[in-house]
């Protein structure tokens, strides 16, 4: 790597690498883009198909309007134009799994243009991408090649489901920018709730137009990567292509515009089709629907409703409870632990809230996180709830239990569902607060190991550690460890 993080360097010189992305969501809906057929992921093949979707004879498309809703809002979210006047046509190929012959899409006059989304890297630096357009169209079938050996079965589900295409600027410039634009766009859609994400179940899949040139220069031939189902896949097939491309521009050869898919079982990219431009589609306004026309009290109606955004969130949690930076982000990145942490910090009853909301970020990322991914638990199906957490911090903050002791009530919270209090009570862990009781524990110690307080008065002033091990082990950990300390301090003293 050069210098400039944003070059790479060459046998023959620096190269600046091209990315551009096309990101599919899938809406949510309860209902396809043009007719009332289901949506629902992991029904029986070809059991939500309607007449349109098999593109009987005769059958018209009929606009979901909840669809153009969620359009309209995630052109919001993405600080974009929503047009009021918008265009579908008719995007014309052949494949098996597209009974109609064409796709219904818009291309002269999308429904949202413009907009930009602002990433944040690892090394702390945070970029903005620009967005060139969201457009709606509905998604084609699914062909399976791998239930026999020489036939193709057609599963028509997933046809005619609504997707808004999202398509960025060709301004990032690494695997890593890629990686945090999908992940952030990921992330506010699911705050908007216009589409749930799920990259497992191909929700959201990207196509990446990949390209390197000499600083400077005009852009080189790219190359698209289909269909990338998974943030890390994406990461790998990137970093792929571009050492597959800089070995042949570096040998002389000239990179040929087409369309790749990942491997991820290899990690490299293969050859499917060559590319074709858009005029190979044969676009045309779609005959069967009007130019779809949007008032300003329906825009203006789905901006009241805009939720808080993961910045905005971000900025708020900041600013109200002092977080850092990190810690805001974490939490913000998404919805769902978002949601549950300010649930948790709701349910505090300590005055200090700020002190709360911190200790309450510290358990999430450490322990609550921890039990999760070794349970395989999502934040929809933890154990603990957000009150529960909160319980818990509490019993900390008003010196209840130790931290230390804390961590082992958080366990047996984890495994019985039990309230934090009840298990300090029923476990005898109350922290011991009485001062007297603590100095007899301190004087028994410091009596018992009268040798080693020579010791330390001579300057070996490493043994206090010692003798707080040693009281918090006569009290089973259970005396205030503050109070330990200053008593000790003042004993030695």
């Amino acid at each position: 790597m050069s210098e400039n993080k944003n070059l790479i360097e060459g046998r023959t010189g620096h190269w600046e690498v091209v990315i551009g992305l096309e990101v599919h969501a899938q809406v949510t809906s309860k209902a396809k883009l043009f007719d009332g057929c289901a949506t629902d992921f992991g029904a029986d093949p070809n059991t939500q198909v309607g007449f349109f979707t098999a593109a009987m004879p005769g059958m018209l498309p009929v606009i979901n309007h909840k669809c153009v809703d969620q359009a309209i809002k995630t052109g919001l979210g993405l600080n974009a134009v929503v047009n009021k006047v918008s265009v579908f046509d008719r995007k014309n190929y052949f494949y098996a799994d597209l009974p109609c012959g064409y796709q219904i899409s818009q291309f002269t006059r999308p429904i949202v243009t413009g907009g930009h989304m602002d990433i944040d890297l690892d090394d702390g630096e945070s970029r903005r991408i620009n967005i060139t357009r969201l457009h709606l169209e509905m998604d084609a079938g699914k062909s399976i090649h791998d239930l026999h050996p020489t036939k193709t079965y057609i599963d028509l589900n997933r046809s005619g489901i609504a997707l808004m295409e999202i398509v960025s600027e060709p301004e990032m410039r690494s695997s890593a920018e890629a990686m945090a634009y999908v992940k952030k766009l990921r992330s506010i859609l699911r705050y908007l709730g216009t589409c749930d994400g799920n990259m497992e179940q191909g929700s959201l899949r990207v196509d990446a137009n990949i390209s390197l040139r000499r600083p400077g220069n005009p852009f080189g031939t790219r190359a698209e990567i289909k269909n990338v189902n998974s943030i890390r896949f994406l990461g790998q097939a990137i970093e792929f292509e571009i050492g597959r491309q800089l070995e042949i521009l570096e040998d002389g050869g000239e990179i040929v515009q087409e369309t790749r898919l990942f491997d991820p079982n290899k990690g490299e990219t293969r050859s499917m089709r060559s590319k074709e431009d858009a005029h190979d589609y044969r676009y045309f306004p779609d005959p069967d629907l009007l130019p779809l026309k949007l008032s300003d009290k329906r825009i203006e109606d789905m901006k009241a409703a805009m939720p808080e955004l993961p910045d905005a969130k971000r900025a708020r949690l900041i600013a109200e409870f002092g977080l850092p930076l990190y810690d805001a982000s974490v939490i913000v990145s998404e919805r769902e632990t978002a949601d549950y942490y300010e649930a948790s910090v709701a349910a505090l009853i300590a005055k200090d809230k700020a002190q709360g909301a911190k200790l309450i970020a510290n358990w999430l990322m450490g322990e609550v996180f921890a039990a999760m991914n070794r349970d395989n638990h999502t934040m929809e199906t933890l154990p603990l709830k957000a009150d529960a957490l909160a319980g818990l911090v509490d019993l900390i903050l008003d010196n209840t239990i130790s931290g230390k002791i804390a961590k082992d009530v958080f366990s047996k919270m984890w495994e019985t569902g039990k309230a934090p209090a009840a298990l300090v009570e029923e476990l005898g862990l109350k922290q011991i607060t009485d001062t007297s009781v603590i100095e007899q524990a301190v004087d028994t110690v410091l009596a018992q190991n009268a040798d080693k307080v020579a010791e330390y008065k001579s300057g070996k002033e490493a043994l206090f550690g010692f003798f707080v091990g040693q009281v918090m082990k006569a009290t089973q950990g259970k005396a205030n460890p503050g109070l330990v300390n200053d008593l000790i301090k003042s004993k030695l003293s």
